[in-house]
């Protein structure tokens, strides 16, 4: 492992974004998007994806020069076309307008089509904590990896949901989860650093369970709850996919095979205005208080502790901004053959 700040781990996706020909602005954005998915734990979302957003932009695959805009308006709801942009900056767009709307109207609902991947879930749903508003965010992934429950047809994706809820002194709430049992990202981190995934994770086409990594490509993920996951990820690619006009089911394009191929994928936020339903300091000391009572709760033998969602992330947070964010070597090698391809600085080590 290599440790990186996350200064420098920013301002190198910028100047990779950059030499490929992004507007400066939107490389911006990206960039710290990027970083904020490793600084969250987020390994199989960040810069982790940097190779192949590059292989996609030098492939036609992504809109340098996208034209972001409203579909449709009204008012409290939107839909906005992210004209095959990048991923973050098609959400970013998404996820200001929906803060914005929901301090007009209480709540906001603002679907996407036309867009790319995003990094992971949490990204967006965080968005409104500044504003004192609750997130909650919804994509179609971008690969098929799922069956229905009892077919061996993958023509469904992990499908994630995030949501995020202000709390006074304690962390936020943040659940970011997969509707499979591990979000396909850590597959191939795991592949990428040369480890074996845990039973439970994958199997194969005949039912065994599927350990190897590398072998991903024979096999397929698993839902969490069994028909319960598979019911999940139909209902959230129904509602980020069809309903926005994006794609879903047999039209996902698998964006880890094809680089080329317009993906047209589909997410929805949402941002809820605290203040519309309650007091917001009061509620956010309820929620300081519900937090400090699940972790109170005495605990089962071979648990250390009560855990809410999100404190992982937080304490992974404060570790990273602290002693920097390790980058695996095979990672930090492929990450230099980038820079050196596009003529920028490499990545420097804390």
């Amino acid at each position: 492992m290599r440790s990186v700040s996350h200064h420098q781990l920013e301002a190198f996706v910028r100047r990779c974004l950059v030499a490929l020909k992004m507007p400066e602005r939107h490389a911006t954005i990206v960039a710290a998007l990027m970083t904020d998915a490793d600084l969250n734990g987020s390994d199989g979302h960040g810069v982790f994806r940097l190779p192949q957003y590059v292989k996609r932009i030098r492939s036609g695959g992504l809109n340098l020069q996208p034209n972001i805009h409203l579909a449709e308006d009204k008012g409290a709801m939107a839909l906005v076309d992210g004209d095959n942009g990048m991923g973050h900056l098609v959400m970013h767009f998404a996820t200001e307008l929906a803060m914005e709307r929901a301090g007009e109207h209480g709540v906001s609902w603002v679907g996407v089509r036309h867009s790319n991947h995003a990094g992971p879930a949490a990204l967006y749903a965080r968005m409104p904590l500044k504003r004192d508003m609750i997130g909650i965010y919804v994509a179609v992934g971008s690969a098929n990896h799922l069956p229905p429950w009892g077919g061996t047809e993958m023509l469904l994706s992990t499908n994630p949901i995030a949501v995020a809820i202000p709390s006074n002194e304690e962390p936020p709430i943040v659940l970011d989860m997969a509707t499979t049992v591990a979000a396909y990202g850590k597959v191939k981190t795991a592949a990428q650093r040369g480890e074996q995934i845990p039973e439970g994770w994958m199997i194969d086409e005949l039912g065994n369970p599927l350990t190897d990594p590398a072998r991903a490509n024979e096999g397929f993920l698993l839902p969490i709850g069994g028909p319960k996951g598979y019911g999940l990820s139909l209902v959230f690619g129904l509602l980020a996919g069809t309903l926005n006009g994006a794609a879903f089911g047999k039209d996902v394009v698998d964006f880890n095979a094809d680089s080329m191929s317009f993906t047209n994928t589909g997410h929805f936020v949402v941002a809820l205005a605290v203040e519309a339903f309650s007091d917001i300091a009061a509620f956010k000391r309820n929620v300081d208080a519900a937090i400090r009572s699940m972790k109170a709760s005495p605990t089962l033998p071979g648990f250390d502790a009560v855990r809410v969602p999100g404190e992982r992330s937080f304490q992974v947070r404060c570790q990273r901004e602290r002693s920097g964010i390790p980058i695996p070597d095979a990672l930090f090698d492929s990450l230099a053959a980038l820079a050196e391809s596009l003529d920028t600085e490499m990545l420097s080590e804390s």
